[in-house]
């Protein structure tokens, strides 16, 4: 795990914002996320400007509105969260954390051809 700390909840909503916008001021962000979250824009603010200063932002201040992005990529942010998940909850196992998750939550048939291929690309790496 890198020495990034893992996003709450609220920085979560934060980062999938500019994940899916890319670079944007405080007040972008605070429009895209106002309608579901209801949270005020010195909220927003004060949150990605905790967010930059825990590694999980990086904030441009060459323009009058300083322009934030989203330090890791979504993947990557993915990919620490779900390792703790699976280190915390399911003791390290990684088939027990995807047999759960499949159980608690029916996945689409183009889910499931994912997943197949998936599977194969990794049987097919470990083959000799």
């Amino acid at each position: 795990m890198t020495g990034k700390s893992l996003p709450t909840d609220a920085e979560l909503a934060i980062l999938t914002v500019l994940w899916r916008r890319g670079p944007s001021t405080v007040r972008e962000v605070h429009e895209a996320l106002h309608p579901s979250q209801g949270t005020g824009y010195t909220t927003v603010l004060k949150l990605m400007q905790l967010m930059a200063q825990k590694g999980l932002l990086l904030r441009d201040e060459s323009q009058r509105s300083h322009v934030y992005r989203a330090a890791s990529a979504e993947a990557q942010t993915q990919g620490r969260l779900l390792g703790d998940l699976m280190d915390r909850a399911f003791a390290g196992s990684a088939s027990q954390l995807v047999l759960r998750a499949l159980s608690v939550k029916r996945a689409s048939a183009e889910e499931l051809e994912q997943i197949r291929a998936l599977l194969d690309q990794l049987s097919e790496e470990k083959k000799p």
